[in-house]
């Protein structure tokens, strides 16, 4: 037994309507020698890129599994979870409220949705335009007077993929990178906002590396203008070396410790 499951998950009972397996039994030990295989490539990366001190957030994006894995994930020490559909995370933080995971949007955002998301989110990775920013600004005025919670931390999505042909920008999304200083003075503004730094998507079918070391650049210009933003958000399952090779601070892991996505026929 690994020392990430090892005495976890223990005496934690099913749910009514989950599935008979409970919490634990192979599904749970799955998750944890998944996890652990993952850790084990971002320790390799970090020492390949002689970077030091704190190590990327391991954010775990559970798009279309069930909640009870994201029960098993924070049974296996998982605090960050990341959703790109805001039905989807608003259920599942409806039904785990008592597990204290942070929740993190990460896809397209629709400003109608911004209501929704700062109820539960506590960063948004995917800011890509002044009208969504303006949205989330408005959404959190109420939020905060409401229920006095903390800002919300934003990302600036950038989009990498002008080299990459117009179909990549268009399905990777972001904003183009001449339009991030505009953008980043908009969130800095904004009562109940915190601009946390950068997210992209390494374009389909580019060099990835080539790729995070543009938003690295980007990512620079941005903190000499914002010394708190800092953040970079890359790296996903098949990528995740080449992005902690430039500095990204917030990985968003799926395939890698879920395995396939359920088949919803």
């Amino acid at each position: 037994m690994t020392r990430q499951t090892e005495g976890l998950g223990a005496g934690i009972p099913a749910r009514p309507g989950e599935d008979p397996e409970g919490l634990e039994g192979p599904r749970l030990a799955q998750l944890g020698t998944n996890l652990t295989a993952v850790r084990r490539r971002i320790d390799a990366a970090l020492a390949a890129a002689g970077r030091q001190g704190t190590p990327p957030r391991l954010i775990v994006v559970t798009k279309f599994h069930p909640a009870q894995d994201v029960r098993r994930l924070a049974s296996l020490g998982v605090t960050d979870v990341g959703e790109n559909r805001d039905q989807e995370a608003a259920d599942k933080a409806a039904q785990l409220p008592d597990l204290g995971l942070r929740w993190h949007f990460i896809g397209q955002l629709q400003s109608n949705k911004a209501k929704s998301v700062v109820k539960y989110a506590g960063a948004v990775h995917s800011v890509d335009r002044p009208g969504l920013a303006a949205a989330l600004a408005k959404a959190m005025a109420v939020e905060s007077d409401r229920t006095g919670r903390p800002p919300l931390d934003c990302f600036i999505q950038v989009s990498l993929a002008d080299d990459a042909g117009e179909a990549s920008a268009a399905h990777r999304g972001g904003a183009a990178p001449a339009d991030v200083p505009a953008l980043a003075e908009q969130l800095a503004a904004a009562a109940g906002l915190r601009l946390a730094g950068v997210m992209a998507v390494a374009p389909l079918g580019a060099d990835p590396a080539a790729a995070f070391e543009k938003l690295a650049g980007i990512s620079g210009h941005l903190s000499s203008q914002f010394p708190d933003a800092t953040a970079i958000s890359a790296g996903m399952s098949q990528d995740l070396e080449q992005a902690i090779r430039f500095g990204a601070t917030h990985l968003r892991i799926g395939s890698d410790i879920l395995g396939p996505r359920p088949d919803l026929r």
